[in-house]
């Protein structure tokens, strides 16, 4: 019967290899997260009027962000010892190895950074940016979990229901819960990268939804907030259903993953609390062009006059 319910995994986690350059599901997936969230942020900032071509450096800042924070986050949090010894492996980030919590204090850093930069003269700061950025993050992750799945990684443990996933291609199932430990055709598990996928994107629709109806009736940092409480929060239960993901964390309460998601939804919680205390309107219209242009201009002109009357001119 638990064969019979079972889903048997069997992909092939590369789908065309050139010689030593190979093309995987994981890369594709990780990549399509940034077109989709290009496109959101752009109808975000053409609908309330902030200029388009600030996202060419917010794509870079948040892109380079990521993938520097997730292995970082990876290194320092799950394996710091090896790594902290062998500083050199930290730059291959082709073998594997991202953590998603690093990601997200890089993320937090760079959008600071950008709004820091590039929000005040444009009428916006750091949480309108977070408001809007975290739902394309949402569906970005919905992608980086299923490019887990084809990676046949981060699964969990043994489970009798009918959507249970035999990971055919996995070292870890193979020695774990394959039919050599459980014969005759070893044990489905848990396929906790779809428990996640799903609960990423019902998060990213809500909070677009939330984006589209009720901007008007929300503050500032209400969505950012929300974000960070839903999303950790859901990664906190799930993780009790996961295999661990390196060795010190067996015999664990709580694992790495639970440990590292507690800061983020008390944020989350500090963040609604000041969103309600500030009562910062979330929508924001920036000031037009021909309006900014005018007021420079304007000052331009009281300088001058200004000038003349100090020469004696006027």
């Amino acid at each position: 019967m638990q064969s019979f319910l079972s889903i048997v995994w069997d992909v092939n986690p590369i789908i065309v290899k050139l010689g030593p350059v190979a093309l995987r599901y994981y890369s594709l997936l990780f990549i399509a997260g940034l077109p989709l969230g290009y496109y959101l942020m752009e109808r975000f900032y053409k609908r309330e009027g902030v200029d388009t071509a600030l996202l060419e450096p917010l794509l870079y800042i948040a892109l380079l962000g990521t993938i520097v924070g997730a292995r970082l986050g990876h290194c320092l949090f799950y394996e710091p010892q090896y790594y902290l010894s062998h500083p050199v492996e930290i730059l291959k980030v082709w073998e594997g190895g991202l953590a998603s919590h690093g990601g997200a204090i890089a993320l937090i850093i760079c959008i600071f950074y950008y709004a820091s930069k590039y929000g005040k003269p444009n009428g916006f700061d750091a949480l309108w940016v977070f408001d809007r950025f975290v739902i394309c993050v949402c569906f970005a992750g919905m992608f980086i979990r299923l490019g887990n799945l084809f990676n046949s990684e981060i699964f969990g443990g043994p489970t009798s229901l009918p959507w249970g996933f035999k990971f055919l291609r996995s070292y870890e199932w193979v020695n774990t819960y394959g039919p050599a430990v459980y014969p005759p055709d070893g044990v489905a598990c848990h396929p906790t990268q779809i428990y996640e996928a799903l609960s990423y994107l019902i998060l990213g629709l809500f909070l677009l939804w939330v984006y589209n109806k009720k901007l008007d009736k929300i503050y500032r940092g209400w969505i950012f907030g929300v974000f960070f409480i839903v999303l950790f929060g859901m990664r906190f239960i799930i993780e009790f259903i996961k295999n661990d993901q390196v060795a010190f964390e067996q015999g664990m309460t709580l694992n790495m993953g639970q440990l590292l998601s507690i800061p983020f939804i008390l944020v989350g919680v500090l963040i609604l609390i000041y969103s309600y205390r500030k009562k910062q309107p979330a929508y924001v219209v920036a000031k037009p062009a021909a309006e900014k242009e005018k007021k420079t201009l304007d000052k331009t002109q009281r300088m001058s006059r200004a000038k003349r009357k100090a020469s004696g001119l006027e």
